[in-house]
């Protein structure tokens, strides 16, 4: 795809509003401008990587071709990535925004999430986007002169509010927020737009592509839906004759590239009737203007509820969820009883109760899947977590 000139609405480093702390320890000659170096501390950072050992749909998968969060996160970007391009959007921003939109979550995916949620309603409970927030601004040090990565505000405000404006933010995004103000009632930039549509196209298209390969539902059954029943006609038409097998594949891209395409259009369309002509007017539209036209709206919307059913809610995965959320609770009921259990520099003797259950939360949350099950049997006993596909 041609690269085209930059939208005037799209973000732009240059004009970048900062960082928090703005000594950055940026080396003279470094030719990255603001939102590359903002990705490039995400993609280097310790969290980032335990992104490959984390939930995504599957828990603890064995099966080395299942989505994980890693995995998830690349296959975001490189949707994002295209969307931004052709609306002219700043690139690598989106790309940043799209990596690290899930660094926040915790062991077992959901399931995992709503566990820690509620062993912490005394401490406040948990949301995985603080979280992200939070990590990434407190809890991730690898510098010598601040604490967090010191990411751009851009980054933090796309991030914090790429699903939308955050009216009631949680304890852990309303502390980053009063330290680094990230105007959480209005829009993001288009740019975290992007990566949150990005996201959802990821999320129905990969999903349909692991529930196959696991047998939560077959061909037939998708195919009761109109677009993958539409788009399977044009599939086969294309390749006449090929195995049922072999075309599976090509619907789930085919179907990535007619979602992004709706995108890239409904966007623009959005975008020309709100006259937006810079992303602070992006900001002020009052509304989101990167999404689906009202039909692929509807269509995706039949996707996910077919998905959330066979898939999400199949007996297999709740199951193991169940399992999951289990020992989530009971490695924080350890941990809370006896700090003394937690790592050396992961205890505060200063620690009131609320202080301690927090860092206990932020502890577990920072956990890889093999690294909760394995910490649960060091400290509370085995693990029926069984092995599957």
């Amino acid at each position: 795809m041609t690269r085209p000139a930059p939208a005037p609405f799209a973000a732009d480093p240059a004009a970048s509003r900062g960082r928090r702390f703005p000594r950055t320890g940026e080396r003279k000659g470094d030719p990255r401008d603001a939102f590359q170096r903002d990705r490039d501390r995400i993609v280097h950072s310790v969290p980032f990587r335990r992104l490959r050992h984390k939930t995504q749909v599957f828990v603890a998968p064995d099966g080395d071709h299942f989505r994980v969060r890693l995995t998830h996160s690349l296959e975001v970007a490189q949707i994002g990535r295209t969307i931004a391009r052709a609306l002219g959007l700043n690139e690598d921003l989106t790309e940043a925004l799209c990596l690290a939109h899930d660094i926040g979550h915790p062991p077992f995916g959901h399931s995992g999430e709503d566990a820690l949620d509620a062993a912490m309603a005394e401490a406040g409970g948990f949301d995985h986007n603080a979280h992200t927030i939070r990590l990434l601004t407190l809890l991730e040090t690898p510098y010598p002169d601040h604490v967090g990565l010191n990411l751009s505000w851009e980054t933090l405000e796309g991030l914090a509010k790429h699903n939308g404006p955050v009216s009631d933010p949680s304890w852990a995004l309303a502390e980053a927020d009063a330290e680094f103000p990230l105007e959480l009632a209005t829009w993001p930039s288009l740019e975290a737009q992007v990566a949150a549509i990005a996201d959802d196209i990821a999320y129905d298209n990969h999903d349909i592509d692991d529930g196959l390969r696991a047998g939560l539902f077959a061909l037939d059954d998708l195919l009761a839906l109109p677009m993958p029943t539409r788009i399977w006609e044009r599939v086969c038409a294309r390749y006449p004759g090929a195995n049922a097998a072999r075309l599976a594949p090509e619907l789930v891209r085919e179907q990535i590239g007619e979602m992004v395409g709706n995108v890239i259009a409904e966007t623009k369309r959005r975008v020309a009737e709100a006259g937006a002509r810079s992303a602070d007017e992006v900001r002020a539209a009052g509304r989101c203007l990167a999404g689906f036209s009202s039909v692929m709206a509807a269509e995706e919307r039949e996707l996910s509820a077919f998905l959330y059913a066979r898939m999400y809610e199949s007996p297999l995965v709740r199951g193991l969820a169940s399992q999951a959320a289990s020992l989530i609770g009971s490695l924080f009921a350890a941990y809370l009883d006896d700090p003394a259990l937690l790592p050396l520099e992961w205890r505060s003797p200063a620690d009131d109760a609320l202080g301690r259950g927090r860092r206990v939360g932020d502890f577990i949350a920072g956990m890889t899947d093999r690294y909760a099950v394995a910490q649960h049997q060091k400290l509370v006993g085995p693990v029926a977590l069984p092995e599957y596909f």
